[in-house]
């Protein structure tokens, strides 16, 4: 590439020519081609995450998929784990590795126990819990709060019950376990002493009434 015209974007020409141009994860590229307007949702969930944990010194990401969003969570935190239990994610995650953004990534199934060293002080998880079977969910949060240090917060996100009339076939396929908020909540307490439920429609994230919420998120603090 040569220079641009205007003299303050020649940085970017530089950045381009030195490192090549930034690629999408396996999932985000399906989703930029299938339905543009959608990572910006997602996008925004993770700067939610990434708001409720800065400054946290270990964190935990479950269910990462591609790991695309996840470089706006480590922008905040000290130390950055990103886990899934499908190794074509963690391969692509691995192959897209920015030096610059680091952080370490392996395959993991949350039901088959707590992640080692069981010490993070902050754990998220986002349009994972959907996915996990009901009789298995009591292992799922189980090992999750053990992944947990004392006194760690976890934030929980998943589509909503009711938005569920309006999904797409390939969403439905995988979605096994969506909640309406008084049940979301009422899990989460079943592992947390202090939950705090949020509401979200496309990128905006509120207290409103629930049924009316396309997507869920919890904050669960002090794990029982």
């Amino acid at each position: 590439m040569s220079a641009t015209k205007e003299p303050q974007y020649n940085s970017m020409v530089e950045q381009a020519n030195a490192c090549g141009l930034e690629t999408l994860g396996l999932m985000t590229s399906y989703a930029w081609n299938d339905d543009p307007k959608r990572l910006t949702f997602t996008l925004s969930r993770y700067k939610f995450v990434a708001k409720l944990l800065s400054g946290r010194a270990n964190v935990l990401e479950i269910g990462c998929a591609d790991a695309f969003g996840t470089r706006i969570v480590r922008q905040d935190v000290e130390r950055l784990t990103a886990t899934d239990f499908d190794p074509i994610f963690i391969e692509d995650v691995k192959k897209r590795m920015n030096p610059r953004w680091s952080f370490d990534a392996f395959v993991h199934d949350m039901l088959s126990g707590p992640v080692p060293p069981r010490n993070y002080d902050g754990i998220y998880a986002l349009d994972v819990l959907e996915h996990i079977d009901p009789g298995e969910e009591p292992a799922f949060m189980s090992n999750l709060v053990g992944s947990l240090a004392p006194h760690g917060a976890v934030v929980l996100g998943m589509p909503s019950l009711e938005s569920q009339a309006y999904a797409s076939p390939n969403s439905k396929a995988g979605h096994v376990n969506c909640k309406s908020m008084p049940d979301f909540k009422q899990t989460m307490a079943r592992y947390f002493h202090n939950v705090f439920i949020f509401s979200m429609n496309d990128e905006v994230i509120h207290t409103g009434y629930h049924k009316m919420a396309h997507y869920l998120l919890a904050l669960g603090c002090e794990g029982k």
